[in-house]
């Protein structure tokens, strides 16, 4: 969880991708919103998906090439295969914005992923058993269901913030898990999923309450709502604990989302210790349909990084 809004400067003009327009608008239509796990009559009467997987880049992350306007950012993404985007500041976005956003991916044939709800990373809130807290919560809750049916999103992200010096650690799960059943008791009725990110303590966030996905498991199992799940940041779990696979094997009915970065570094796929392509492929085998969000940087600046970006996950996606 961090701001990755690129800020490199163009180098070159060249497309890494070539498309046949009709097939390319078939793949898209395709994409968006239904299992990859097509019949076979789809995959007779179309060409198949440029990405195996909804892998979602953010604003900034083909800015070189795109320019800054959003709506053109997201022409890139999609034209360069990618059905899906995530913006973890969609909150803070003016409402016309949010609705010109929206409108482009609707046309696109664009899946939107999370955007941030609740992300506390210098005070302990939900360990703590307190109205005014819970109030609070409750509130930007509302604030996120506005936003989420206003850019068509069923994933918003929710970090519960740091651990209490002065509360004991069972205590502070209890508290957590109570502040989270009234959050999704606001989502549940939209069919909106709040899904829970842990992050690592080592290198970007020293601590935080979550930071491992068993802890997350046992936390929404004890929600038991199916608009509290799991965020599987893959570039996280690596620093905080590795064995990626099992963990997404093991805690796989709560996880609904994924983001990905590899490490060390936070860039994208095969620039790290990473094995991408075996993660998305024991993934996609296991059926998931949903989005895989690209929250890293670029490992080189300005376009040539953006084609770099675009040929990792070529490469990753290739199994």
């Amino acid at each position: 969880m961090r701001d990755l809004t690129s800020t490199s400067q163009p180098t070159e003009s060249i497309s890494r991708r070539k498309f046949i327009g009709s097939a390319a608008a078939t793949v898209s239509a395709l994409s968006f919103g239904a299992p990859f796990l097509s019949t076979a009559a789809e995959t007779q009467s179309a060409a198949p998906p440029q990405f195996k997987l909804k892998y979602a880049p953010h604003f900034g992350m083909f800015e070189a090439h795109a320019g800054k306007d959003v709506v053109d950012q997201l022409k890139f993404m999609a034209e360069h295969g990618f059905s899906a985007m995530e913006d973890n500041g969609m909150m803070d976005r003016p409402v016309e914005e949010q609705e010109r956003i929206a409108k482009e991916m609707a046309r696109l044939n664009m899946t939107m992923g999370v955007f941030v709800t609740y992300a506390e990373f210098g005070k302990a809130t939900f360990v703590n058993n307190d109205k005014d807290v819970r109030d609070m919560l409750l509130k930007q809750m509302r604030a996120a269901v506005e936003v989420a049916k206003r850019v068509h999103a069923k994933w918003t992200t929710v970090v519960p913030g740091m651990f209490s010096t002065r509360l004991e650690w069972d205590y502070q799960t209890a508290n957590v898990i109570e502040h989270l059943k009234a959050c999704a008791a606001v989502f549940e009725p939209h069919g909106i999923v709040m899904v829970l990110e842990p992050l690592n303590a080592w290198r970007d966030h020293p601590g935080l309450f979550l930071t491992k996905v068993p802890q997350a498991f046992q936390i929404c199992r004890a929600v038991n709502s199916p608009s509290c799940k799991i965020l599987d940041d893959l570039y996280h779990q690596q620093i905080s604990e590795g064995n990626l696979i099992p963990n997404i094997d093991r805690a796989w009915s709560e996880i609904a989302y994924f983001q990905v970065g590899d490490n060390p570094g936070r860039k994208e796929p095969t620039t790290g210790e990473i094995n991408y392509k075996n993660v998305f492929k024991h993934i996609h085998a296991k059926g998931f349909a949903g989005v895989v969000g690209m929250e890293h940087g670029n490992s080189k600046p300005g376009k040539e990084g953006e084609l770099a970006v675009i040929d990792a996950y070529e490469k990753s996606d290739a199994f």
